[in-house]
């Protein structure tokens, strides 16, 4: 039985499709599947079920994989320790982020870890389901970390270090009616159009929750995936938004009003596993990350 063997069973299993695991790993995909039958021949046991739409883990598949994760862990941490007597940290980081963190430097933050660390490979990527597609990577392990916004209690294999806050207003066109306020109650809103994040963005899943506990309902009529666009969106007549103070520096044209009864406070935090053991460099980042906040 070899790591890499694994390591591919282990990518298959997450994704549940070989192609998907090939395209993770950077191999061909025959390679992942001869790897994979191998070491079924070997312990003399399938471990996936291939007659499926999906590739399902069998019975001796499930009592491998969190064996195998275990494993592929320990030999991370072992070529952790030698690089490090050795010169510095290696490896890959794969870094889950939102489309818009204006809270915290993100490329600053990067660079400044490159430079310290020039041995380790940084991959990022977002998710088109928000903060809560990163945690489903987070828990599947395809990412090491993420950055998230995330109401509300962590899941029970995640924990979240907050890095910053931020009120949520709303946001209206200067000829508005409401434009002439200074505050509005949430109970005006009800009814009326919005524009906002997708369901399972953080800022979304703030307002959702807001207007649940009032037993208020709400249309959003325009879904935008750049929290940062939404300023422009309200600005030119598609409605109004409630949006986190950090995006409303780009206020011209622009009515901001404070929601007085309403739990509306969007928080940024640092997402990693909390059911098993954080890498080397995923460590280092996580102490740079506390050094670059105010």
């Amino acid at each position: 039985m070899e790591l890499r063997q694994l390591a591919y069973f282990v990518a298959v299993a997450e994704e549940q499709n070989f192609t998907r695991a090939a395209a993770r790993l950077h191999v061909v995909q025959s390679a992942v599947s001869a790897a994979v039958k191998t070491l079924e021949r070997e312990l003399g046991a399938p471990l996936l079920d291939r007659n499926s739409k999906r590739v399902l883990l069998t019975e001796a598949g499930s009592a491998l994989l969190p064996r195998a994760r275990i494993a592929l862990d320990a030999a991370r941490d072992a070529r952790d320790a030698v690089a490090e007597v050795h010169g510095g940290l290696r490896g890959t980081l794969r870094i889950g982020t939102m489309t818009s963190i204006r809270l915290l430097h993100l490329p600053a933050l990067l660079g400044e870890f490159h430079r310290r660390h020039p041995g380790v490979l940084l991959r990022t990527s977002a998710a088109p389901s928000g903060s809560q597609g990163l945690i489903d990577a987070l828990t599947e392990r395809r990412l090491d970390l993420a950055f998230v916004s995330l109401p509300g209690a962590p899941p029970a294999n995640i924990q979240l270090i907050e890095l910053a806050r931020s009120v949520i207003d709303l946001v209206v066109p200067d000829d508005h009616p409401l434009a002439t306020r200074e505050a509005v109650s949430l109970g005006e809103l009800a009814g009326l159009d919005f524009i906002d994040s997708p369901i399972g963005y953080g800022n979304r899943a703030v307002t959702d929750r807001a207007f649940a506990n009032a037993g208020l309902t709400r249309r959003v009529t325009i879904e935008i995936s750049d929290i940062a666009s939404g300023t422009e969106h309200v600005r030119h007549g598609l409605g109004m938004a409630l949006l986190p103070r950090f995006v409303l520096a780009d206020a011209e044209g622009l009515t901001t009003l404070a929601v007085t009864d309403a739990d509306l406070d969007w928080s940024l935090s640092l997402a990693i596993p909390a059911d098993r053991p954080a890498s080397t460099a995923a460590r280092a980042l996580i102490t740079l990350t506390k050094e670059f906040l105010p």
